[in-house]
């Protein structure tokens, strides 16, 4: 393979999409970063902007078939678009349990669906989902983004196997909390019901929802840029685990002693 590859970054306007684009374009790469909005704060001639809605199968084809186009090859695939929801089982609707299992489960599928035959063309590939920790455990409050985590986690496992003899390569990056607005300006919440009211004071510090936030403000944790680049470090070695668990705190660590899963998990840093 040459050192210079092409990279798929989907959610690329902000948090960890932009940093790996921009770490990713450091490095001397190639990137296709996809994103809602038109335009994104980076100016590189080896950057192409794409606007992709994930939920939309035909939309995520066309947006593979211009990262080909840029140099001919598609190496890395990073399926990063999500977004969290907020609500207890009961309280989420139809329509907000499909859009998050759109955009967070399927749009992966359908990104992941049409890269493969470019990689499987040039006999290389490297899949990349982000994932979470709340991939491999649950609380409430966050049951649907739990399960489009879940589902994430296991057909990205079956491809692992599918697609290993082909020279493609799956990692499920299992990321902890991170300082992003995903927790905060990006989260989405579903319409409260008060018997939950007492259980949410408890578990989330407030019974209002949606919870308010300042402008701009993040949810602590591990800063993105540290994220891409061990992302980018896991990428560049000739092998490693499927599941890259980057900065599991202990407290998330503690809830998931008693999972089944953990036996899975390698612990990076």
């Amino acid at each position: 393979m040459t050192t210079t590859q092409t990279w798929l970054i989907t959610g690329a306007s902000s948090g960890l999409g932009l940093a790996l684009t921009k770490q990713a374009l450091a490095a001397g790469h190639h990137v296709v970063a996809t994103t809602r909005k038109e335009a994104l704060p980076v100016k590189d001639p080896r950057l192409t902007v794409a606007r992709l809605d994930p939920a939309d199968r035909e939309g995520c084809r066309h947006a593979v078939e211009e990262a080909s186009r840029v140099t001919g090859r598609l190496d890395v695939l990073v399926n990063n678009a999500g977004y969290g929801l907020v609500g207890a089982v009961e309280e989420i609707s139809e329509a907000e349990a499909r859009a998050i299992l759109d955009v967070d489960l399927f749009g992966p599928m359908w990104m992941t669906q049409a890269a493969l035959p470019i990689m499987r063309r040039h006999g290389h590939g490297h899949v990349v989902q982000i994932s979470s920790t709340g991939g491999v455990g649950a609380m409430p409050f966050l049951g649907l983004y739990n399960a489009a985590k879940w589902g994430l986690e296991g057909f990205s496992e079956a491809l692992a196997a599918e697609v290993q003899s082909m020279g493609i390569r799956v990692t499920l990056a299992e990321i902890g909390a991170m300082d992003t607005q995903w927790a905060t300006s990006g989260m989405r919440f579903s319409e409260p019901n008060s018997d939950y009211d007492e259980l949410r004071e408890q578990l989330l510090g407030t019974a209002t929802v949606p919870w308010p936030s300042e402008p701009g403000a993040t949810g602590g944790g591990t800063a993105p840029d540290e994220v891409a680049r061990s992302i980018l470090t896991h990428v560049a070695a000739e092998s490693g685990p499927l599941r890259l668990v980057l900065r599991l705190g202990f407290s998330t660590l503690a809830q998931l002693c008693n999972s089944t899963t953990l036996s899975t998990i390698r612990i990076e840093g």
